[in-house]
């Protein structure tokens, strides 16, 4: 059979006028979530595989339950926590793989369209500090930005309603005038839940996986969708 293209309704677009604070997801809405699932779906099995004397099959068998458990917990994003449960050098296993952190497409030309047009630019996200620093090594991402928040600095991740509660007394913005990004179905139900006004998913993260469908949100395949 022929394969039929994944067909999305016309997305509702921003009221630019209306909106003066941008808040934006990293891996997956700015930066190619391609780089993240390699090393978490690729290179984390293979060595631990290595090192305790298991396929890699049998290595991802006994990898996913751990992830299960922690998944949306603040545990799941830190390096520290990982290499523990672990037993490996995660951030190590960052440095060797940074050549493949990337851009998502359209993604720079965006910021520079919203900072041309005088919106706040504020990152909000999960990704550890020492991760999101080799990704702006490679990428100058944070020089896009007005301001930066990681869920450690918070101290609960974004699918946490605490999150949200530091986010705003951090960054001072109103939830009816101001537009979020990302690409974690958990995520955009708690940034609605938070009451911001403009909430998008991104359908394609990770350029080399299948899209993302998002029904229940407005969703694009890439920031870029938005000007």
């Amino acid at each position: 059979m022929i394969p039929v293209p994944m067909s999305h309704p016309p997305h509702r677009p921003p009221d630019w006028p209306a909106i003066d604070t941008v808040l934006l997801d990293l891996d997956g809405t700015l930066l190619d979530l391609a780089y993240d699932n390699h090393v978490w779906l690729g290179r984390i099995p293979e060595l631990y595989a290595e090192a305790n004397g298991l396929s890699i099959p049998e290595a991802q068998a006994a990898l996913a339950p751990k992830f299960r458990a922690w998944a949306g917990r603040l545990e799941w994003y830190s390096i520290e926590f990982w290499a523990r449960e672990l037993a490996l050098d995660v951030h190590a296993v960052h440095v060797e793989e940074a050549a493949r952190v990337a851009w998502l497409p359209g993604a720079r030309g965006f910021l520079e369209a919203l900072r041309s047009r005088g919106k706040r630019l504020a990152l909000m996200t999960n990704a550890h500090p020492s991760i999101l620093e080799i990704k702006h090594a490679r990428t100058g991402v944070l020089d896009w930005l007005d301001a930066a928040y990681t869920s450690h600095g918070f101290g609960a991740p974004k699918e946490d309603p605490r999150f949200w509660e530091a986010a705003r007394a951090a960054e001072g913005y109103d939830p009816a005038r101001t537009l979020f990004v990302d690409d974690s179905t958990a995520v955009l139900h708690s940034a609605i839940r938070a009451g911001l006004r403009w909430v998008y998913g991104v359908r394609r993260p990770d350029s080399s996986a299948t899209p993302h469908r998002h029904e229940e949100f407005e969703s694009v395949d890439g920031v870029a969708e938005l000007l």
